[in-house]
């Protein structure tokens, strides 16, 4: 698949991998009865807090700011939210939607880099980054626990994501199977960690004194 194709493409899933975080953001503020104008401001920040960050280290144009589709999104997905209650959205399809968006913007920021001219690893690290960020944003502003405090797999679910695409594009395998691919794998990771708590071993003193 050529640029003049990728570009538009990875445009599209700029503002698809928004709106998933932008609904995660707009329905902490709802659960917490905020204001509308709190929910509009959650909705923005989560969707494009990654990918913001990205674009500055990479040297692109601020996504959001150059495409009025985005902040127009945020702000539908926070009218959506608004108008819809609470209940729809009990048990874990934050921590699911979470982890849609998680898995899509990783690969998402990871394609992007790549396509302007990050070597690989940095490329992974700018997928990571993209995935995970507006999640932290959202948790801090919110007083809630951040994502990477959880104790199941998170950053570790948007590294695979990240990598596999990396690995895709380097072994020249076509972009759309690779993405799918990656993001598949990605979301089934994080998928796996909320069902069965999935964690990496937690640091542990070596030297401590044994009783």
């Amino acid at each position: 698949m050529n640029e003049e194709i990728l570009t538009p493409v990875l445009d599209w899933l700029d503002i698809a991998g928004v709106a998933i975080f932008a609904l995660t953001g707009a329905l902490v503020a709802a659960k917490e009865r905020q204001t509308f104008v709190t929910l509009v401001f959650f909705s923005l920040i989560t969707g494009v807090g990654g990918g913001t960050i990205r674009d500055l280290l990479i040297g692109a144009p601020v996504f959001w700011i150059a495409d009025p589709w985005v902040a127009a999104t945020c702000l539908g997905i926070a009218l959506f939210a608004w108008f819809t209650p609470t209940r729809w959205w009990e048990g874990r399809f934050l921590s699911i939607a979470d982890g849609l968006g998680l898995a899509a913007y990783a690969v998402l920021g990871t394609a992007k880099s790549l396509q302007y001219g990050v070597p690989p690893v940095p490329a992974v690290l700018m997928g990571v980054i993209t995935g995970c960020v507006g999640g932290i944003i959202r948790d801090v502003i919110a007083g809630r626990p951040s994502i990477l405090m959880r104790p199941e797999l998170y950053v570790t679910a948007a590294a695979l994501s990240a990598s596999l695409t990396v690995l895709g594009a380097l072994a020249g395998i076509e972009s759309w199977y690779v993405w799918i691919g990656a993001t598949i794998a990605g979301f089934g990771l994080r998928l796996a960690a909320i069902r069965f708590n999935l964690a990496l071993p937690s640091y542990t003193e070596r030297g401590a004194a044994k009783d």
